[in-house]
């Protein structure tokens, strides 16, 4: 009987409508538990078995496949010479001294060259971006300059500025600034307007609504610009050293594969490609992986760990 009456309580009780205090306190609650993510700190063997070895892991099956087919010869020796040959070519420029000069002639022309078109594309991006009159009069050029091959500059290059650095640079700013302005025109036009009418609304206009507001929100659209920007400043180059050569020039990456080409060594080919790839995934690696995880950290779109 008791049991009886203490359910009908119950019942009764929850078919009265709950205050507002009560529903609010356990939206509150809920949110709370929502925003209180568990974390903790990845442990080193987590890191090496989910980062880095699934990269070694393929590169092996790479070596693999590539040795079985030397093996096989399923063509000449000197067009598709072993790893082991490909190793040497290595070494040989190590011990030489000339490995780390390689890297660096281009490493340091591409960074300097990748510096000076994010100086130019971005204020070119928000100008296109956030006046009608010029994206209606630039932006058709933009997107056509971004999809001409960077290849095609080097000849006009060669031709107004001579073998030299500036002819290099000339390049790259062509290859790269179209991205860089494009990518910052994208996120532009994703900013919702209710950011940009709150900025107003608290005095952050022009240069300062740009810098604080504008700026932030595009964040995301303008890292992958910049990231599409040194993409294509990086084959810019490499177009540019392979057909533009000069001692004044020295012997970058480009110039390598170039060499490698007339010697008819495919060691040296395959060196000079190797080493393209690697500083194009190092240059990912080291700072367009650590920004895109940053901007998704800030974003709560990526766990701390």
């Amino acid at each position: 009987m008791a049991s009886t009456e203490t359910r009908d309580a119950a019942e009764e009780a929850a078919r009265e409508p709950k205050k507002p205090s009560e529903d609010l306190a356990g939206l509150e609650a809920g949110l709370d538990a929502l925003d209180a993510v568990p974390t903790r700190r990845t442990s080193l063997r987590d890191t090496f078995v989910r980062k880095v070895l699934p990269p070694l892991v393929a590169v092996a099956l790479v070596l693999v496949v590539w040795q079985v087919l030397v093996w096989a010869q399923v063509t000449e020796e000197y067009k598709l010479p072993s790893p082991g040959a490909v190793w040497r070519e290595v070494t040989d420029a190590w011990y030489q001294g000339t490995l780390l000069g390689y890297i660096w002639t281009s490493v340091s022309r591409g960074l300097l060259g990748f510096l000076f078109a994010l100086a130019i594309g971005t204020p070119l991006g928000l100008l296109v971006a956030r006046v009608k009159f010029v994206r209606a009069a630039i932006g058709p050029i933009l997107s056509g300059l971004q999809s001409l091959p960077s290849v095609a500059w080097v000849p006009p290059a060669v031709i107004w500025l001579g073998l030299n650095d500036q002819m290099m640079f000339a390049v790259i700013l062509l290859g790269a600034v179209p991205s860089i302005a494009n990518g910052l025109v994208s996120g532009v036009d994703q900013v919702s307007p209710l950011y940009l009418r709150a900025g107003r609304t608290l005095g952050a206009t022009g240069l300062r609504g740009t810098w604080h507001i504008v700026m932030p929100a595009a964040l995301p659209g303008y890292l992958a610009g910049l990231k599409q920007g040194w993409a294509f400043s990086w084959r810019s180059l490499m177009a540019a050293e392979i057909i533009a050569s000069s001692p004044e020039l020295g012997i970058g990456l480009g110039q390598l594969l170039e060499n490698g080409r007339v010697a008819s060594s495919m060691s040296m080919v395959f060196l000079a490609i190797l080493l393209i790839l690697v500083v194009g995934v190092a240059i990912d690696l080291l700072i367009f992986s650590p920004l895109e995880r940053w901007v998704l950290r800030n974003r709560g779109l990526l766990a701390r760990s």
